[in-house]
């Protein structure tokens, strides 16, 4: 009889414990809807490649820019879009010379995927 009390026991506190560690854990919901809000303002809007086609033409239209966002040595030499200026993410602060003074050019980023 003692084992069953100690038993029955024991499996109590595992569920309370269980119970307790599962509703400490579910209130991680409202920080990630902050940092998809926080993300948000980085892109306005993903295209698909028929959107990045009607917009390439020979010669490039002023208003168009492609830039190839990959590193220059590793990726972009080895092959990329045709008249895409190369402007990897880790320096893009310093290159801000090479985008188009016209701040309603419609600027194509693209890169290698998340990493």
């Amino acid at each position: 009889m003692r084992i069953k009390r100690l038993t029955a026991i024991s499996m109590m506190l595992c569920l309370i414990m269980v119970l307790a560690l599962g509703c400490a854990t579910t209130n991680s919901t409202p920080d990630t809807a902050k940092t998809d809000k926080a993300a948000d303002w980085k892109f306005h809007s993903i295209v698909d490649v028929d959107f990045v086609m009607k917009q390439v033409k020979v010669p490039m239209p002023e208003d168009v820019m492609i830039i190839d966002a990959r590193p220059k040595r590793a990726k972009y030499d080895k092959g990329h879009i045709p008249m895409a200026a190369s402007i990897p993410d880790s320096q893009f602060d310093k290159m801000t010379a090479k985008l188009p003074a016209d701040k309603d050019a419609l600027l194509i980023f693209y890169c290698g995927g998340p990493t």
